[in-house]
């Protein structure tokens, strides 16, 4: 096995499918990446038997063949290699990898150990990339981090016909992002509970990317898989089991109270406030008619406040959020003006974006947010 590509090619194509790597495989074979050259074209994969992702590439050929490398090794010498031609060689029971004057000499792992990983399922429909990326990244930061409740560290997947609907909750808070897409069967519908930490990092690398093919198995399928092609890379993911909690009921109706506000200042002031507690210390926040003004500390603890001016419809209201999930949910609605509703000073709130301050609500995005209890 030998041949020639550019440093960024294969960094690209590498770094994507290391992703799929476990830190604590099951077997020595998954540490590794599988490389295959094959005519003009060179074929990577890893996979942690959960998540498997592959990429391709063209590439000068001088001789075809098959071999497992160990992967994090691979990714972080393709990284620092420098911007040249870099030759990649089997040579006995080691491979070289040349590019310049640096060279590596990588050990072998045993291919007959590796499994066989599994096919991407029929193409379910098509969207933008960055869309698709901008979505998965609002509706992520509210899954959950407690693998001891696995169904909460999932993005719940919902299709109907051209809308994609993804939610994620933590308990503590909420995000539901919809978006068009253009699905390949028609009235489909069908649903998925995907790893929102594999989502997120799959989503995050299809940046630059035109579009891509999201594949989705039946639910009367035995195998529940998830798969993802876009230009020369493919993930697919088993699905998690367990039935995602309902929470449309949660998005309040009888909203009471809202405050515009700008995001940046408002982003601003947060992080200093917050800066005298920690994310388990509640930020208290008074809106009233044309101002905000945010509170924490108290007693013999470190304080500190600062005001803001607001646009306020409804009666004033004093409510505690966690600053670290209200910081996630500002950033998360990538407007520059911020809607708050509000039902109560004890009920959930929603952060919508809104382009401008008297703007249309962007409605296609909702970031419920549960307050916290504080001492008055």
């Amino acid at each position: 096995m030998k041949f020639t590509v550019e440093q960024h090619v294969l960094a690209d194509a590498v770094n994507w499918v290391s992703r799929s790597l476990s830190t604590r495989p099951i077997m020595t074979a998954l540490l590794g990446i599988v490389i295959e050259v094959e005519n003009d074209q060179v074929f990577l994969s890893g996979s942690d038997l959960e998540t498997s992702s592959k990429a391709n590439f063209l590439a000068e050929v001088k001789q075809n063949g098959k071999v497992l490398v160990p992967g994090r090794l691979l990714a972080e010498i393709s990284r620092s290699l420098p911007n040249k031609p870099v030759t990649v060689q089997l040579d006995g029971s080691r491979v070289l990898v040349t590019s310049g004057s640096a060279k590596f000499t990588l050990p072998t792992l045993s291919l007959n150990d590796y499994p066989n990983l599994p096919e991407i399922p029929e193409t379910t429909g098509i969207i933008p990339s960055d869309i698709f990326a901008n979505a998965v990244a609002q509706v992520a930061i509210a899954a959950g981090r407690d693998d001891s409740l696995p169904t909460l560290t999932g993005v719940h997947v919902e299709i109907n016909q051209d809308t994609i609907t993804l939610a994620a909750t933590d308990r503590y808070r909420l995000a539901v992002r919809e978006v068009q897409w253009q699905a390949t069967q028609p009235n489909l519908e069908t649903s998925a509970l995907l790893r929102a930490r594999t989502l997120a990092e799959a989503a995050k690398s299809l940046y630059g990317t035109k579009t891509v093919s999201i594949s989705l198995t039946p639910l009367v399928s035995n195998d529940r898989l998830a798969g993802f092609i876009t230009d020369g890379k493919s993930m697919t993911s088993r699905m998690l089991d367990g039935t995602f909690p309902p929470y449309r009921h949660l998005l309040p109706q009888d909203v009471t109270t809202t405050a515009v506000i700008e995001v940046a200042p408002f982003l601003d002031s947060v992080r200093r406030v917050a800066l005298v507690t920690d994310k388990t210390v509640p930020l208290r926040l008074a809106f009233t008619e044309a101002l905000l003004e945010l509170e924490a500390g108290a007693g013999e603890d470190a304080q500190a406040t600062e005001t803001l001016e607001i646009f306020l419809t409804g009666e004033p209201i004093t409510i505690a959020f966690n600053p670290t999930f209200l910081t996630d949910g500002l950033q998360a609605v990538g407007t520059p003006f911020v809607q708050i509703s509000f039902t109560g000073s004890n009920k959930p709130a929603i952060l919508a974006g809104k382009t401008g301050r008297d703007g249309e609500v962007v409605e296609n995005y909702r970031y419920l947010l549960m307050p916290m209890r504080y001492a008055s």
